[in-house]
């Protein structure tokens, strides 16, 4: 009986939910993995690679204070020694650098004490490979650069694992300084990825399951029921299209999710590092700079580079934030209701905000930016980040639409009198929206940029914002000649 029913099932109703779940599967475990291991292992060598940089600093330091004569050679070197010993990274901060000679012998280690002061030119791991010989060959040939081999895990002497080193050559001490990570830490993190993306896979084959199983049955009724069949078919395609838009929007946000995440993450993890650094090596540099006033570092002098870094690396974790909230953005956008409407927004001083994060973008851009804030205009209730999200989100859009330095950008605020709105108006004299897309551009997922540059997704969730707040955001474009994105705010909101 049962199969007899089954085969009165279209196959046209089996066949695209058989072929959801194969490339939803094919999606996750042959490209978005793979993108994610690859792209995982590529950041944690970009980042060995910066602290070595940072610890070759701090070589060259020492050695310059030998060159200027504060330091005799011998006292700079144990200095150097002592100061990079101390430093420590990662999770459990039991991450470290060493140093060996081009000999070679090793200059310090801080797990591998024994070591010290001797000859490693035979000494191998255990595959047999002559990991300190291969520091030289590397160094001697190009200068820098990573050398995979296994070695103990951290200070655990017993365990064996492998590992992936950059190192540097520093010239006028004949020294190499490096440190590595440890592939078993990639693995872990792909493998609670992996875990993860496996149970929320779970759960949507379930809810396919489900939803298969009622389109089934329903299509069953609808061979016994021939007098509504044309009404159920129509209705069982709009179900259809809604759960293939709905799978469509779960698939961007894991993808987000993931892609964006986790460099967010990395960077919000490295910020502090280098804060930490700065802070430990600053105090040297300034003692150099006091007696060498000319003291500079790539071509600025020292008090300016005091002032600015960490200006920078605020500015770097204040990115990193902005990044991780897009995802919460994409949730944000189906909802019904607005949330976190309490901030008394100073629309001038969320202007100024949006702006100094995006100076570096627009001044890449554009030779001609201009600004002109109106000083007088009231408060109203909404949310400040939100606001300087839009803005952010129709400058970045006004800087792509530029081909060339000399077009324009300009941000403007000011108070509409007939309709009692505060108004934030961006443009620019770039290359403009065709007429026959502009009333599209707000829709969700479309773009006239290449797929691989955007989802279609920032206008929207833009104009969905700016609608919470009781406004309205609007567009005129001229091809050829620019754009003009006004957006509307409400004083009444602020009641």
């Amino acid at each position: 009986m049962s199969k007899r029913i089954f085969q009165n099932v279209p196959l046209s109703i089996i066949l695209p939910e058989i072929l959801s779940v194969i490339l939803f599967v094919t999606s996750i475990f042959l490209l978005i993995i793979p993108s994610l291991e690859d792209a995982l292992m590529a950041n944690r060598r970009n980042l060995i690679h910066n602290l070595t940089e940072v610890a070759w600093s701090t070589l060259h330091l020492y050695e310059e204070q030998e060159k200027a004569g504060i330091l005799p050679q011998d006292e700079a070197q144990r200095l150097a020694k002592e100061h990079i010993r101390r430093i420590r990274y990662g999770s459990e901060s039991k991450d470290y650098f060493w140093i060996n000679d081009m000999h070679p012998r090793i200059i310090m280690h801080p797990y591998r004490t024994d070591l010290e002061s001797q000859d490693v030119t035979d000494f191998t791991d255990p595959s047999g490979k002559h990991l300190f010989v291969e520091f030289v060959k590397i160094v001697n040939l190009k200068g820098d650069g990573f050398v995979d081999y296994q070695w103990q895990w951290k200070d655990d002497p017993n365990r064996i694992v492998p590992k992936i080193s950059f190192v540097k050559g520093f010239a006028p001490w004949g020294w190499i300084v490096g440190t590595g990570i440890y592939v078993h830490d990639v693995k872990h993190e792909i493998t609670r990825i992996t875990h993860k993306m496996t149970t929320v896979f779970i759960v949507i084959l379930l809810i396919l399951f489900v939803l298969s199983l009622f389109i089934i049955l329903q299509g069953i009724q609808f061979e016994r029921q021939k007098k509504q069949a044309e009404q159920q078919a129509k209705l069982q395609n709009e179900h259809l299209n809604q759960a293939a838009k709905m799978a469509s929007i779960g698939t961007l946000v894991s993808g987000v999710a993931h892609e964006i995440n986790n460099p967010a993450t990395s960077i919000l993890l490295n910020a502090p590092l280098l804060k930490k650094i700065w802070q430990s090596f600053s105090p040297i540099v300034q003692t150099h700079y006091q007696s060498n006033k000319s003291f500079e570092i790539g071509g600025m002098d020292f008090e300016t580079i005091n002032e600015r870094v960490p200006l920078l690396l605020d500015h770097i974790q204040d990115g990193a934030h902005r990044i991780k909230e897009i995802v919460t953005e994409l949730k944000d956008y189906a909802r019904s209701n607005p949330s976190e409407m309490d901030d008394d927004v100073n629309i001038n001083k969320s202007v100024r905000k949006a702006v100094g994060l995006v100076t570096n973008l627009i001044q890449k851009k554009t030779d001609h930016f201009a600004y002109d804030y109106r000083i007088d205009l009231p408060l109203f209730k909404g949310n400040a980040q939100k606001v300087e999200q839009v803005i952010i989100n129709l400058l970045l859009n006004a800087c792509q639409a530029l081909e060339k330095s000399s077009e324009r950008i300009s941000i403007s605020t000011n108070l509409d009198e007939k309709t009692g709105s505060i108004v934030v108006e961006v443009k620019d004299t770039g290359i403009g929206i065709p007429f026959d897309v502009l009333d599209r551009i707000k829709d969700p997922f479309f773009t006239t940029k290449n797929s691989s540059e955007n989802t279609g997704l920032g206008l929207a969730i833009s104009n969905r914002i700016v609608e919470d707040h009781g406004g309205k955001l609007q567009f005129t474009s001229f091809p050829g000649k620019g754009t003009s994105a006004k957006i509307y705010f409400p004083v009444k909101s602020s009641r």
